[in-house]
């Protein structure tokens, strides 16, 4: 089920894209898994009610992969699904990057790199102060690591032991201007986070299985006083073979034939 629904998030990616004639498929291939695991399993949540004050909060640092989330809000009943048709169209809430003041179920407006991380933390300490159980997860690429503001981020989180705070890095290894570590290097990164008083762990972000047990075990743990965080090694355009290799896919535009192939590449691979 959760295979499927990672599948989803990249077929609904290649439609909403061809409305929008450019998109980043690419950034959204790397993390539909977790989308899949947080949004389908891990995650507490009430279908159709996005401001349940319980819920658990999610916070996308990499706010260009938003079109691969808006299909799962509606899904959830959060926006209508008919929506989902005019994305980025002139008067549409659903533009390349969301917007929590337009779309329901958005819970930060993100694509200015480097804020979720401290959005997260004000969120899960708020949280603590009210008595409240909710988990925050704040997921940021690897190339917002080279942003100062997430270093003071883990700095004050960890301060002030905020252990319903989970950050998960999307290590897909490429950023906008090419390889991460080309740009400016930043390993060993588990050991950074370590140093920096978080709980960390490594894992193969494409792997359901060792994904969505490593997030459920961390959101249930009642017994950290620490956040958590969790480096998902993925590979970026996974599930089309030319965009894995390919870095110039952060941001592009598949004509219909091209559309066509990735679609049946996605369907046919076992991912």
């Amino acid at each position: 089920m959760l295979r499927e629904k990672a599948r989803f998030v990249r077929l609904e990616t290649i439609r909403l894209i061809e409305i929008a004639k450019v998109g980043h498929y690419s950034s959204v291939f790397s993390c539909a898994e977790i989308f899949s695991s947080l949004y389908y399993d891990v995650m507490q949540l009430r279908e159709g009610e996005p401001q349940w004050a319980d819920r658990d909060r999610f916070l996308m640092g990499k706010g260009h992969a938003a079109v691969g989330l808006f299909p799962i809000l509606a899904e959830k009943g959060f926006i209508p699904k008919a929506s989902l048709d005019d994305y980025t169209r002139l008067g549409s809430p659903l533009g390349d990057h969301p917007d929590m003041t337009k779309v329901p179920g958005i819970d930060f407006s993100s694509g200015s790199i480097g804020h979720a991380m401290s959005a997260g933390a004000g969120m899960a300490l708020g949280g603590r102060m009210q008595g409240k159980d909710f988990a925050v997860f704040a997921m940021v690429g690897d190339g917002e690591m080279q942003e100062g503001q997430v270093w003071e981020a883990a700095l004050f989180a960890a301060h002030h032991k905020l252990s319903r705070l989970i950050g998960i890095v999307d290590r897909n290894g490429y950023q906008l201007d090419g390889k991460v570590d080309d740009v400016i290097g930043v390993e060993s990164l588990a050991e950074k986070w370590r140093a920096f008083g978080w709980e960390t762990h490594e894992v193969d972000g494409h792997d359901l299985g060792a994904l969505t047990a490593l997030l459920r075990r961390l959101r249930a743990d009642t017994t950290r006083d620490r956040p958590a965080c969790v480096i998902a090694k993925t590979i970026k355009g996974r599930g089309v073979s030319y965009m894995e290799t390919e870095p110039g896919w952060h941001l592009g535009y598949l004509a219909p034939a091209d559309a066509e192939a990735a679609v049946a590449e996605i369907m046919n691979k076992d991912i």
